[in-house]
């Protein structure tokens, strides 16, 4: 049986994603106390059980049951039943923007006389060691709501030849690192067209900004190099029954070099490797 653990950060995705789920055929339940899950398990992980998927999701909404998690988690283990921890996270600005768009009340912010900022740094403190132990992190900062939809199906649907997705994701380092990235490879190093007069305005999906990348030969190099360490890397996390890889390639301001490089990557690991989901996350800022 497929068991997830679905939490994270309030207003970052979760019940977005637990929608997804049972769409793609897992029996889903929103909102369970910590203190049930491993009679939650036992009952659907039983031989006449005809259920093989369920994810459900446990938050801070159950108060002052949820360090009780811990205490499951570790009754699950010693009942012999596997399971996996997917956490949802954004970045405190975006998740407070989320509240004020949807209008919706943070379900900390009543102890914080109404305070949302002050909510999220709460939980973010009381989510810290679940965080840790999640076996996949799903950052959404950057996503819309269809976007993690298509990230998720990605992830449970298309990317099950064995059990572990791989990301690529190309960002800007003046915007900061992915927050969970496994490998970040820096291509600064690489001629960069944002210095051309005609390519700045382009990206690297784009034709002449990809080829200008890939005309020099440090950068076709580099990127052999590349594909030859995550060829050699991604059976070794495979075997280590790795979840999740991310794998990040950043310039200066993820427009241009960082795009070309993980979309050749991401290519190259379609074709020779695994499939894989791409992501290019600061394509469309200035």
């Amino acid at each position: 049986m497929e068991f997830f653990i679905v939490t994270g950060m309030s207003g970052a995705g979760k019940s977005r994603a637990i929608k997804t789920l049972e769409d793609i055929g897992f029996y889903c339940i929103d909102n369970m106390p910590p203190a049930l899950i491993p009679r939650f398990a036992e009952i659907f992980g039983g031989e006449d059980s005809e259920i093989d998927k369920v994810a459900i999701v446990t938050d801070v909404r159950g108060a002052a049951m949820f360090p009780k998690i811990f205490d499951s988690l570790e009754e699950l283990k010693q009942n012999g039943l596997s399971f996996k921890i997917l956490f949802f996270d954004a970045t405190d600005s975006v998740l407070v923007n989320r509240y004020k768009e949807t209008r919706r009340r943070h379900p900390l912010s009543e102890r914080f006389g109404g305070s949302v900022t002050k909510a999220i740094e709460y939980e973010r403190g009381l989510l810290r060691s679940i965080r840790e132990k999640a076996d996949v992190v799903i950052d959404t900062t950057n996503y819309s709501p269809g976007e993690l939809n298509d990230r998720l199906i990605d992830m449970f649907v298309k990317g099950r030849k064995n059990s572990m997705t791989i990301n690529v994701v190309s960002f800007g380092f003046k915007y900061g690192l992915p927050a969970d990235a496994d490998l970040v490879f820096d291509v600064r190093c690489l001629p960069n067209p944002y210095y051309i007069a005609d390519l700045k305005p382009h990206t690297g999906l784009e034709a002449p900004v990809y080829d200008y990348v890939f005309s020099f030969p440090q950068t076709r190099e580099f990127l052999n190099k590349l594909c030859d360490m995550i060829a050699f890397l991604i059976p070794h996390y495979v075997e280590e029954r790795k979840p999740q890889l991310t794998i990040a390639i950043g310039c200066t301001g993820g427009r241009h070099r960082s795009v070309a490089i993980a979309e050749a990557l991401h290519k190259y690991i379609n074709t020779n490797i695994e499939h894989s989901i791409i992501n290019h996350r600061d394509i469309h800022r200035d």
